[in-house]
């Protein structure tokens, strides 16, 4: 199941540049860049969120230890395909791709790598409440 999941990355990865293209191209021309920022990261939140509890409901997460070492191994894939494409592919330097991870500079980027880690074990614990309200 775990080898599943990692695949499912790829589709979360997808999800993320499809957010960052809709920034850029509808309301990222409307707002502030910080304000577009923040708006991106929630929204990435939540369009991930939504993605793997559809996929948890045809691969169901089995236990706790489970979706920590997905969480654990989607957040090393998001964090190595970030600063590796970023700096390497797209030439970024450095402090521009840390800068997103400025929370004092109302940079929430970060808040999104923690979703990423917790992601699996929130899906598997609403998914378990959810069955075992239906089975009372």
């Amino acid at each position: 199941m775990v080898t599943k999941y990692l695949f499912v990355w790829i589709l979360l990865a997808v999800v993320a540049i499809a957010n960052g293209i809709l920034r850029q191209s509808t309301y990222g021309k409307s707002f502030t860049e910080l304000s577009a920022h923040q708006i991106s990261t929630m929204t990435a939140i939540l369009a991930s969120g939504l993605v793997v509890w559809t996929v948890n409901r045809f691969w169901s997460i089995e236990s706790t230890s489970q979706a920590l070492i997905i969480g654990g191994c989607w957040l090393v894939m998001t964090a190595i395909f970030e600063f590796g494409f970023g700096h390497y592919i797209a030439g970024h330097p450095w402090e521009k791709l840390t800068a997103d991870y400025n929370l004092l500079q109302g940079r929430v980027w970060s808040l999104f790598l923690v979703w990423v880690a917790i992601m699996p074990l929130v899906i598997f614990k609403l998914a378990q409440r959810i069955t075992w309200n239906k089975l009372q």
